[in-house]
């Protein structure tokens, strides 16, 4: 493991450090974008995940009172994977930061006895400089996430449902939140890292950030039956005035009648007509249902492209 420059100091992250490493974070990926990635918003609910073991797997490093370099490994114990955050504008701390995390995933993987562990990390595509960081620690890109957006100019009336379908606006019960993480799971079935937690944690996850509220979940019916889930968060409310979808699933029996259409222009003019901006969502690129063409075909248009880097470490006991 690389060391760390002389006069540097490390620590884990606290709740309270929210401001400062979405400051930190906003002036990297600025650098790079142009504007921030991360909203205050965003990265104050990663903090208090109930995945994120802060004492563990987290890093802030400072240079006197300034922070300069933060980091993140969490552990996703249902599907064995740790999501590694890096973001240091210095390449020595940066290597000192990637290899920590990387030595915290395989710590926590090992302490929860698994087998092995996937690591996933999620770059920039601008980022060249962590990509060689990942590509030297034996990394390869797997898929890459776009960060799609429509502008809402004016307001649009809502659309007409396909037939038979009927729209339940906020889960509030458990029967719905249930009949929403089931649909969850089966819209997302062939893809293993798109699926949700187990039930419980699902719930916690969500109730944990200030970004969402139950309201902001909708359940679509077809002939009485839970076939469509749209989850809706305010991740991008202050820092662009957008909407963000989450989540959009239709399971696969439900297919091919536009419900996923209709989802997404229901939410389109429900966010014109409350005066915001605009509406964003992230797609995986290697998605093998048609969502990138989808997501094109009703406006939408990727603004940041994240690679997705993964590493297989198999762990003895």
């Amino acid at each position: 493991m690389n060391e760390l420059p002389a006069g540097l100091t490390v620590r884990p992250a606290e709740l309270a450090d929210a401001e400062a490493i979405a400051a930190q974070m906003g002036a990297y990926t600025s650098a790079l974008l142009g504007f921030p990635k991360h909203s205050l918003e965003n990265v104050a609910d990663y903090l208090r995940d109930p995945a994120m073991d802060l004492a563990h797997g987290s890093w802030l490093v400072h240079d006197g009172d300034k922070l300069v370099g933060s980091a993140t490994a969490v552990l996703q114990r249902d599907r064995a994977q740790v999501d590694l955050d890096v973001f240091a504008a210095d390449p020595a701390v940066a290597e000192w930061l990637f290899d920590a995390a990387i030595d915290g995933a395989n710590t926590q993987a090992g302490a929860h006895a698994l087998a092995g562990v996937q690591l996933h990390f999620g770059q920039l595509e601008q980022d060249r400089a962590a990509g060689r960081m990942a590509a030297a620690r034996g990394f390869a890109v797997k898929t890459s996430i776009q960060l799609m957006r429509i502008d809402h100019t004016t307001a649009t009336p809502p659309p007409e449902p396909p037939a038979g379908v009927k729209l339940r606006v906020g889960a509030f019960d458990e029967a719905t939140k249930r009949a929403a993480h089931a649909v969850i799971a089966g819209a997302f079935d062939t893809q293993p890292g798109a699926a949700p937690r187990p039930y419980d944690d699902w719930v916690a996850s969500r109730e944990s950030r200030s970004a969402f509220d139950w309201s902001q979940l909708t359940v679509a019916e077809l002939n009485g039956e839970p076939v469509g889930v749209r989850e809706c968060s305010d991740n991008f409310r202050s820092s662009d005035n957008c909407n963000y979808i989450g989540r959009l699933g239709v399971l696969p029996q439900a297919r091919g009648r536009g419900l996923a259409k209709f989802l997404l222009r229901d939410q389109f003019a429900r966010d014109a007509a409350a005066g915001l901006t605009g509406t964003m969502l992230h797609v995986d690129s290697s998605n093998p249902t048609p969502a990138v063409g989808l997501y094109l075909g009703v406006g939408m248009r990727p603004t940041v492209v994240t690679d997705i880097w993964e590493k297989h470490v198999p762990l003895g006991n």
